[in-house]
C-alpha cells in the first residue's frame, strides 16, 4: 500500500512539474517573449552570450533546462552563465552565500519496476520503463564567494571576425546537401536536401547563417539521423512540434558560436501554444529533441568539444 501511494505521489509531483514548466513557457509566449530568444548583447544584459555550463564539470545543461537557466541569467541581472550544486561549491572550497535563492532545473530519465522485469522474464516481452522527472537547485557562481578564480571567471567570446567564419566551416563540414539560391529557406524531406537564400538576400547577412542553422535543424531529424516525424503538413501539430525543435536547435548552435538567437518563424507561435496547451510535456520533448539536434550538429566542429548535458533531461 505504501508503495502505491508513493508512486501516486511521485506520479503527481512529475505532472505538477511538467506543467509548472509548460505554463511558465505559454506565459512567455503569451506575453510575446520567446524563451530561446534573450537580448543578448544589449545593456540590459549582464552575462555574455553562451550555453550554461556546471562550472565543475564545464558540461553544457541541455534541452528545457537551457531556457529555464537563460530566463534566470536575464531575469536576476546574473553575469556568468556557470552554474553548480551547493555541494559542489563547497567541493570547490567556495560557499553559497547566505540567503541566496538558487534555481530549478530538472533531470529526466526512465526506471523499470521490479514487478515489470518479472512480468517481462515471464512474458519473454521487453520491460515497459516509466519517465521520471526530478527536481534540483543550482546556483549561479555571482551567488557564491571563495571559488577559485578560473571557475567564476566569465566565459569569453571569440573575436566577432571569426564568428561567421567559424559558423561557415561548421555547415559545409556537416557534408549536408546544402544549396544556395531560390526565393525561400526549406529543408526538403523527399530530395534530403536544404536550400536557402543567397547571402545577399538577408538584410543582415548574419540572419542568412541563423536561417542556415535553423534549415539544418531539420536536417538531423531525417530518418537516416535522429529520426523524427517528418510527415506532418502544413498547419498540422505535428508539423508546429517539428519546427518548434528547428526554432530551439538553431537558437543553440548559434548561442555555441556567439551569434545571438532570433525567432525564425514568429508567426508560428499560434500553433506552438495550441501545442504546450494541449500537452503539458511537449516543450520538454522539444528541447530534448532539440539538444540532441544541436549536438548532431556541433559534433561536426573541427576539435569539438563535449557538449554532453550537464543534468541531462531527456524526452519523458
Amino acid at each position: 500500500m505504501f508503495r502505491q501511494i508513493s508512486h501516486a505521489r511521485a506520479g503527481h509531483d512529475r505532472a505538477n512539474l511538467y506543467t509548472e514548466i509548460t505554463d511558465k513557457i505559454i506565459a512567455e509566449l503569451e506575453a510575446g517573449r520567446v524563451p530561446w530568444v534573450q537580448p543578448w548583447g544589449t545593456a540590459a544584459v549582464k552575462a555574455p552570450l553562451a550555453m550554461p555550463r556546471n562550472a565543475t564539470t564545464q558540461r553544457r545543461y541541455s534541452g528545457i533546462n537551457v531556457l529555464i537557466l537563460w530566463g534566470a541569467v536575464i531575469e536576476r541581472g546574473f553575469t556568468g552563465q556557470s552554474w553548480l550544486t551547493f555541494r559542489q561549491a563547497l567541493g570547490l572550497g567556495g560557499h553559497v552565500r547566505k540567503g541566496e535563492r538558487g534555481t530549478t532545473v530538472v533531470y529526466a530519465d526512465r526506471f523499470t519496476p521490479e514487478d515489470e522485469r518479472r512480468r517481462a522474464a515471464e512474458t519473454g516481452e521487453e520491460p515497459g520503463a516509466i519517465p521520471f522527472l526530478k527536481r534540483f537547485t543550482v546556483f549561479n557562481t555571482d551567488q557564491c564567494d571563495g571559488l577559485p578564480e578560473e571557475i567564476a571567471a566569465s566565459i569569453v567570446p571569440p573575436p566577432p571576425g571569426q564568428i561567421e567564419p567559424r559558423a561557415e566551416a561548421l555547415i559545409a563540414a556537416t557534408g549536408a546537401d546544402f544549396r544556395i539560391g531560390g526565393a525561400r529557406a526549406y529543408y526538403n524531406v523527399t530530395g534530403d536536401f536544404v536550400q536557402v537564400p543567397p547571402p545577399g538576400a538577408y538584410f543582415e547577412p548574419i540572419n542568412w547563417h541563423r536561417t542556415a542553422f535553423h534549415e539544418l535543424g531539420h536536417w538531423t531529424g531525417a530518418a537516416c539521423r535522429l529520426k523524427r516525424d517528418h510527415s506532418g503538413s502544413f498547419g498540422s501539430k505535428s508539423y508546429a512540434r517539428e519546427e518548434l525543435v528547428a526554432e530551439m536547435a538553431g537558437a543553440f548552435v548559434c548561442a555555441s558560436l556567439s551569434i545571438v538567437p532570433t525567432v525564425r518563424h514568429a508567426d508560428y507561435i499560434g500553433s506552438w501554444l495550441e501545442v504546450l496547451r494541449e500537452d503539458n510535456r511537449a516543450v520538454v520533448r522539444a528541447a530534448s529533441a532539440a539538444s540532441k539536434a544541436a549536438d548532431f550538429l556541433l559534433a561536426f566542429r573541427p576539435q569539438a568539444i563535449d557538449t554532453n548535458a550537464a543534468g541531462n533531461e531527456e524526452a519523458a
